[in-house]
């Protein structure tokens, strides 16, 4: 179809794909472009910025907001509803009804996604939408609303049997968290509104649920392996996907619906070095010296939060990769879920160029409505090209403001966990021979040293939510935040025994190493995983995104299956 003088509208047009697929429909000229997101300040910033990479435009762009899943009348220009609908008891029982009442002209024409499509919402003149192109991740959306934890709230309550439960408030909440009626009518909604819009074309941006890895993923928020929340969202994902799928088998309906399913972490907005932020908040740096450990005999100090470690009023500054929806991450952390073998990457233009190559009637050959099984778009040649520049240019901000390695933001906690005790190991022992050859009680006090005599690093660990268990197994060093219960799960741990460990992982590489370099077989067979098997020589440094990467995927199993 020809996009130039077209209504479209992208949801989620602030996040990374949303706004490479909005200068992909700017460069066709349509008549006017709707750029949404959930809050107004991102999405009047995504239609400034269009303005000004685009000044001559003819095309008129509009910024709208709000939850595209509840009531027009209930949205806010300056805080998520939803908190508020939830509160509000004659709202959060008319929300129920929304969700798994029968369709009526009331819930549609009320629904706030409905009167964006059909022009109806504030600010659209009455225009309808000619093309919808929806970025938001709705997996992720509906699933971690975590009907687990609701359900298991309202279990406890019955089971306490408390005389002031107020049991209409609770069932009704964990009504409004039921993942697939909130699907089913969100379906519904958006297909009755392209039909009265006579929309032509609808695309949707998916996902595996999993960045494309399997039941094995490391990356989860959780200590459930798989999580639950997590395949929860995996399952919306499908659902929603053979949604679209009978969408665009219903005569009459939309000429184009398409979804795309990007299978790999989504990168990157911006590489820098400033304050690390998540939730609009800033890291604020706590540290716990040697001298205040806290014994671990007292149950008080596992707590996963509380008045722990001593606030130096200071915010964390470290060199970051922006990665758009997913955060900020460390140098460490990008280098471990780009890995070979990991999630690995692919770039938002690549999204948005075979969007916009499919508005316009070409084959990408990754529509997965079309082709289920092969439409997944997994990591790519041009993203693994640009791997090496990125991880080339954390470098180089690291020479000059100090190595960038987990931020706790990546998950789970062993993830960061892995990543700072390999880089305690570099900084003690410099090569991966030399920290091999060291006895686990030598590593143990090693690392100790460099612990108590560096503040700094003590405190980038502990600020981020990571314990520090020192030699004897019974003190840790630790700030307000505890991400995990156990050492395993996510404490920096300078035991000896935990040193055995990276003594049987440091000689699994250097055997990798040792066995990939032999030049009696230079083919592609092998991966060649590491850096120095890439280089063709054994330079026997560390590389801490690499080491942590090889731990996730042998010793872990949580190599990635599809490539």
């Amino acid at each position: 179809m020809d996009i130039k003088g077209k209504n479209a509208l992208v949801l989620g047009g602030y996040g990374l794909v949303g706004m490479a697929i909005c200068r992909g429909l700017m460069a066709h000229e349509p008549a006017r472009l709707v750029v949404g997101s959930l809050w107004k300040q991102e999405a009047e910033q995504a239609v400034a910025d269009l303005k000004a990479e685009f000044p001559k435009t003819a095309t008129k762009l509009i910024p709208i907001w709000g939850d595209i899943f509840l009531r027009a009348e209930w949205q806010k220009d300056n805080e998520h509803p939803r908190p508020a609908v939830l509160a509000d008891p004659q709202k959060r029982r008319r929300l129920v009804g929304d969700i798994v009442d029968e369709l009526s002209p009331d819930i549609l024409e009320s629904s706030y996604l409905y009167q964006i499509i059909t022009g109806k919402a504030r600010g659209l003149d009455g225009a309808p939408m000619d093309i919808v192109i929806d970025s938001i991740n709705t997996a992720t959306a509906v699933a971690y609303q975590n009907i687990y934890a609701s359900a298991r709230r309202l279990a406890d309550l019955a089971a306490a049997n408390h005389a002031k439960t107020n049991w209409p408030e609770e069932v009704e909440t964990l009504l409004t968290s039921l993942y697939i009626p909130q699907l089913v009518r969100h379906i519904q909604i958006y297909h009755e509104a392209m039909l009265a819009a006579g929309t032509t074309a609808y695309i949707k941006i998916g996902t595996s649920g999993t960045g494309g890895m399997g039941l094995n993923i490391p990356y989860t928020h959780g200590e459930e392996k798989p999580s639950r929340v997590l395949m929860s969202k995996a399952a919306i994902a499908g659902a929603q996907t053979l949604l679209t799928f009978l969408m665009a088998r219903t005569p009459g309906g939309l000429q184009i619906a398409k979804e795309f399913k990007p299978t790999a972490l989504i990168a990157w907005k911006e590489i820098g070095h400033g304050p690390i932020r998540r939730g609009g908040k800033d890291f604020m740096l706590y540290d716990c010296p040697p001298d205040q450990a806290l014994n671990l005999k007292d149950k008080a100090n596992l707590a996963s939060s509380g008045d722990f470690g001593t606030p130096t009023g200071k915010g964390m500054e470290a060199v970051y990769i922006n990665t758009g929806e997913n955060g900020l991450f460390a140098a460490g952390d990008f280098a471990l879920i780009t890995a070979l073998g990991q999630m690995q990457f692919i770039t938002p233009e690549e999204i948005a160029a075979a969007v916009v190559a499919e508005l316009q009637g070409g084959n990408s050959g990754k529509d997965i409505i079309g082709a289920l099984d092969g439409a997944v778009m997994g990591p790519t040649f041009r993203a693994g090209y640009l791997r090496q520049a990125a991880i080339n240019r954390l470098e180089q901000l690291e020479d000059e403001h100090g190595e960038s390695v987990a931020f706790e933001i990546l998950g789970p906690p062993r993830m960061s966990k892995l990543l700072f005790e390999a880089y305690l190991l570099k900084r003690a022992y410099k090569t991966l021979s030399a920290a091999a050859a060291a006895s686990p009680e030598e590593m143990a006090a090693a690392l100790e040293k460099e612990v108590s005599d560096h503040a700094d690093l003590r405190q980038q660990i502990i600020s981020v939510g990571l314990p520090i268990l020192l030699p004897d197994g019974e003190r840790i060093l630790r700030g307000p935040v505890l991400k995990s219960e156990t050492a395993p799960q996510g404490w920096v741990d300078l035991t000896a025994e935990n040193m055995k460990q990276w003594k049987k992982r440091l000689d699994g590489i250097l055997a990798m190493v040792k066995d990939e370099l032999d030049l009696s077989d230079t083919s592609s067979r092998k991966d060649r995983f590491y850096p120095s098997l890439r280089r063709w020589k054994d330079d026997d440094a560390f590389h801490i995104g690499e080491i942590a990467a090889w731990v996730s995927i042998y010793e872990d199993e949580g190599r990635r299956g599809k490539d």
